[in-house]
């Protein structure tokens, strides 16, 4: 994987909010599936802002 996208997805779990922490592990499946969208968006959001081949 691309040392680049590793650190992205890195960064947004790290600073990813307490109740998205929470969710993921919830025995609710609807508050898991809304935690795993959300944590789904932020990491595709902070993937279309690095640049693949930096110089």
């Amino acid at each position: 994987m691309n040392e680049h996208i590793q650190a992205a997805i890195l960064a947004v779990i790290e600073r990813a909010p307490q109740w998205i922490r929470q969710d993921l592990t919830a025995k609710d499946a609807a508050a898991r599936i809304r935690a795993e969208e959300s944590l789904a968006a932020m990491i595709a959001d902070a993937l279309g802002k690095v640049d693949p081949q930096p110089e």
